[in-house]
């Protein structure tokens, strides 16, 4: 059986999420999205596309705000999967002007979290 053979049939797109810190450095930015979910910024990668590239369209797209800056390299890749998908986070650091947002259907709030903050939103988050 080919490497091809093993893989399982299931469907899955990288998404890039900017990972925006406060200026503690402790804590990071999660948007709200129209139905309830919280997550990081972000979206999918489009073939061909740069991740950091993917970053500044979709932050202007879903926030309306200008990104002055993402990492060269990534600073968490997270992956997971269910019954039906599989899941493939690449978090970059990111830096914009500033956080005068435009609410979206897919950013309606923000806030910054800590790593133990964020165990609340879980319940309401997609998977990382």
């Amino acid at each position: 059986m080919s490497v091809v053979e093993k893989i399982p049939e299931c469907f899955y797109r990288v998404s890039v999420k900017a990972l925006i810190l406060d200026e503690t450095r402790k804590k990071f930015l999660i948007v709200q999205e129209d139905n309830g979910k919280w997550e990081l910024p972000g979206g999918g990668l489009d073939w061909g596309e740069l991740a950091q590239d993917a970053i500044r369209r979709e932050i202007e797209e879903e926030m309306g705000l200008e990104v002055i800056y993402v990492a060269k390299q990534p600073s968490y890749f997270l992956s997971d999967r269910d019954e039906k998908k599989v899941y493939v986070n690449v978090l970059f650091e990111t830096r914009v002007r500033d956080l005068d947002f435009v609410p979206s259907n897919e950013c309606v709030a923000i806030k910054f979290v800590s790593s133990e903050e964020v165990k609340h939103f879980l319940g309401n988050a997609t998977r990382y």
